[in-house]
């Protein structure tokens, strides 16, 4: 303390001395927070100002450098590394109780025999039904070390007592690729939700199934794709081109140019390609979309993409936390930095989609201006735009035909899901005696009234009063999505966007133009 005091005693003879010395910033924040802790009228928790100090910091860069502390940080990784460790099921708590929607394929659980439905109703002898239950919870009792054991009681319709197993946790895939199947004669369809260390070996599996099928054509879609790491996307962008194409490349202060190349390795060079975009799309789909739409390779369609054209690279902190800087920035293979302005401050920054909605960006392309100094060319000389996302060849306005006010505050109240858990849960033997297979569901199943009935049931008991005329507005999608779901809990997520997108007016215009040579011909030229 006395040491404290001196250094207190003579702070401004200190500072003095050292002005010139260029660590004089660093000293200044570790004599702050010495005179914190010296002179505060409460308990000091260092550890929590420093924190908060690294994270105002990084507000002042840009919006994309961010702090991960020490507990955050393999959660945050999970999606990226494309794994984690565990039982092997996705889940959800309906009235209190942890209910598996499905055993994740090749996990433990599938191997044990747990099927969807089942309910979990003890872990290590732990009753884990009530309010207390939640998602972390959860995630802090099954998650484990691979190879560690933990035991389940678990409560299945038809059968007497409590079925118990031991499980031996697993690293669990965590798939980027949510739905690969033929979309139309010829045309497959991949939805692709993240670029993780998985991403580039699911898209060849898929291609491979849709090729001997019959695939001609394809549809990537990467709307609502965040990004993620950016290597897998440069694998995906490679998928499509030839050799020795530039998918992007990479400079910064202090961080030279760095070319990235396509390489012989494409198992799509050839064939009509179209992927999907919005206003969701960003950074690594960015990279993708933006390279095909360069080298003129396909059709890019949908909105406006997000605009996220910086790179992050990570750096480890002493405590295992990490900081995600923003080191380079990334350019598409016509010079194109398709960084959206955040010269204003992260607030703004984050509200652009809602200035996008405000100045009906998203309904009418003629409302997004790009300035004629970010004009560029493509291979064929057609003219695209940097400074904000990519805009897309083809533009599809935002369909707001099925939302009404009671549809969002059905989605708000999450009635549909937990309906549709209880209603499989009940009648799944009967589902699947009735339709053996998705095909047979798919044409024959139909969500009537007994089912919509429990619907209006669950509405009223959330206190959503029915509003007719809406209802009347939404009633397809919310009979679709019921469907879907129903599927996605017999079958998998495949058959969920297979029902899901017959609705979906973007996808079904993009069938209609990758299946007619002579339009898409037009519109790529």
């Amino acid at each position: 303390m006395k040491r404290l005091f001196l250094v207190l005693l003579f702070f401004p003879l200190f500072l003095s001395a050292q002005r010139n010395d260029p660590n004089e910033e660093l000293r200044k924040l570790q004599i702050a927070l010495q005179i914190i802790d010296y002179a505060y009228l409460d308990t000091v928790h260092e550890d929590q100002l420093v924190e908060a100090a690294i994270i105002e910091m990084l507000k002042e860069l840009d919006p994309h450098s961010i702090y991960i502390a020490k507990k955050d940080l393999q959660r945050a990784n999970e999606p990226l590394q494309g794994n984690f460790e565990g039982i092997g099921i996705q889940f959800e708590i309906l009235k209190d109780t942890i209910v598996v929607v499905h055993p994740i394929p090749g996990g433990p659980s599938e191997k044990l025999g747990i099927l969807s439905g089942d309910k979990i109703v003890k872990i290590d002898g732990e009753e884990v039904v009530g309010d207390h239950i939640n998602n972390q919870f959860v995630l802090d009792h099954l998650r484990g070390k691979r190879g560690t054991k933990v035991n389940v009681s678990i409560y299945r319709r038809g059968k007497k007592g409590l079925l118990e197993y031991t499980i031996i946790r697993d690293k669990i895939p965590i798939n980027s690729i949510d739905a690969v199947y033929m979309i139309a004669p010829g045309v497959g369809y991949i939805n692709c939700n993240r670029f993780s260390l998985n991403t580039t070996e699911e898209f060849q599996e898929g291609v491979k199934k849709l090729k001997s099928e019959g695939m001609t054509s394809l549809i990537l879609d990467l709307r609502n794709n965040a990004g993620g790491f950016m290597a897998p996307a440069i694998e995906l962008a490679d998928e499509f081109l030839g050799l020795g194409k530039i998918i992007v490349y990479t400079e910064g202060m202090r961080s030279p140019r760095e070319n990235f190349y396509s390489t012989y390795r494409g198992n799509f060079e050839q064939g009509k390609l179209v992927v999907m975009i919005n206003e969701n799309s960003a950074s690594s789909s960015e990279i993708v979309a933006g390279a095909i739409q360069d080298w003129d390779r396909g059709l890019i369609v949908g909105r406006r993409s997000f605009g996220k054209g910086l790179v992050q690279r990570p750096f480890n902190l002493p405590d295992s936390s990490q900081i995600r800087l923003t080191t380079a920035r990334y350019h598409t293979p016509s010079g194109r930095y398709i960084q959206k302005p955040y010269n204003n401050g992260t607030d703004e920054y984050n509200r652009d989609f809602t200035n996008r909605y405000n100045r009906g960006e998203l309904i009418h392309a003629d409302s997004i201006k790009f300035p004629d100094s970010l004009k560029y060319q493509t291979a064929k000389g057609r003219t695209v735009y940097g400074g904000g996302g990519i805009m897309p060849d083809v533009f599809i306005p935002w369909d707001s035909t099925f939302l009404t006010d009671y549809y969002l505050d059905v989605r708000r109240n999450n009635l549909i899901n937990p309906l549709v858990g209880e209603y499989v849960d009940i009648h799944r033997n009967e589902l699947l005696k009735t339709y053996p297979d998705f095909s047979h569901f798919k044409m024959n199943f139909e969500v009537d009234d007994s089912i919509m009935n429990l619907f209006f049931k669950a509405a009223k008991d959330a206190g959503l009063e029915l509003n007719e005329e809406q209802y009347a507005i939404s009633e397809p999608l919310i009979k679709s999505q019921i469907k879907g779901l129903i599927a996605q809990k017999l079958w998998d997520i495949t058959s969920f966007y297979i029902i899901a997108n017959e609705l979906d007016p973007e996808v079904m215009r993009t069938v209609e133009i990758i299946q007619d040579d002579s339009l898409f011909q037009e519109l790529s030229n």
